[in-house]
């Protein structure tokens, strides 16, 4: 059984297709995709038999029932088969498609050539087992938080090279690295990319190559703020973060030590009723919450230092 994989099946409201990705991710899957069935959404997704029981995916079952309950819509029907390993990797792939977000953003899977023209900026991506493809709503609230920020930032940071000179970000649980090289491809001159999941910290660096980013600009480390702390030299100018809110609420002294007065962050992976606590964690270490946009149950915090 070592050798082979569950393919779930998941039939759903897509009002519930961000949730159910989110429970996917936390359940341990590794690859989803989604595609429309008329009125519906078919998110697939897939994790090995060694790690998962029966009696498991019937409580994911159960939990999913449960979050539809939640957000008042009817319940998604899952079903579930097993697959070779060898065709797990690739089955998913399948129905996963470009993907525009925001004004100046288009996600591209890596195995699927690139677009002939396009005035968008292009991050080729292969996420690999990490989080990270642009689906959820949280990655895209994040993306769109950074092209507003660093589109309208202080002419001070723009040198003739067109880059934010100098500018220095914290990517902070960076999954597939898809928000730091959005932030690269920007103009943001350096990302630290920190992640607890080794697994995150190498589709990062795949994906660094992918996009032609020299090492320099991107630096992925695996670990936490604690590391972070250690890798950078001085303050940084910006953060973004796209994990938990409980987590959010934990980092924040050690991500406070690391800012400049004139610090922003980004912060999302938080549910809209979750929103309150980490403001309130913000506040209680001297930032501002400047925005909050939402989309569907999840939020994005746009702050600054205060």
């Amino acid at each position: 059984m070592a050798n082979t994989w569950w393919e779930l099946q998941i039939l759903c409201e897509p009002d519930l297709e961000d949730s159910i990705f989110w429970r996917l991710e936390d359940f341990g899957c590794r690859g989803t995709a989604s595609e429309n069935k008329g009125n519906s959404s078919l998110v697939r997704a897939y994790l090995p038999t060694i790690q998962t029981q029966l009696l498991d995916l019937a409580a994911l079952s159960l939990w999913l029932r449960q979050d539809a309950l939640c957000v008042g819509v009817s319940s998604p029907s899952l079903q579930w088969q097993l697959i070779d390993e060898e065709d797990w990797a690739t089955s998913w792939k399948q129905y996963w498609h470009p993907q525009e977000i925001g004004d100046r953003f288009l996600i591209n899977p890596a195995w699927l050539p690139l677009p002939e023209t396009t005035e968008r900026l292009v991050i080729r991506l292969d996420p690999g087992v990490a989080f990270g493809t642009g689906n959820h709503a949280t990655t895209q609230l994040c993306l769109e938080s950074l092209e507003m920020r660093l589109s309208g930032v202080s002419q001070s940071f723009v040198g003739n090279s067109g880059k934010h000179e100098d500018m220095v970000i914290a990517d902070i649980g960076c999954g597939s690295g898809i928000l730091s090289i959005g932030a690269l491809l920007l103009g943001a001159e350096k990302v630290y990319a920190v992640d607890n999941d080794p697994f995150a910290v190498q589709s990062t660096i795949s994906n660094r190559t992918l996009n032609d980013i020299s090492p320099e600009r991107l630096l992925p480390a695996l670990g936490s703020v604690d590391v972070l702390t250690q890798l950078v030299s001085q303050p940084i100018d910006g953060i973004v973060c796209n994990i938990l809110a409980d987590v959010i609420i934990e980092l924040v002294p050690e991500m406070s030590a690391i800012a400049k007065p004139e610090t922003w962050a980004i912060f999302s992976g938080i549910l809209l009723e979750q929103s309150k606590a980490v403001a309130d964690a913000l506040e209680q270490n001297g930032w501002i919450v400047a925005t909050l946009w939402k989309r569907k149950e999840w939020c994005c915090l746009n702050v600054r230092r205060s």
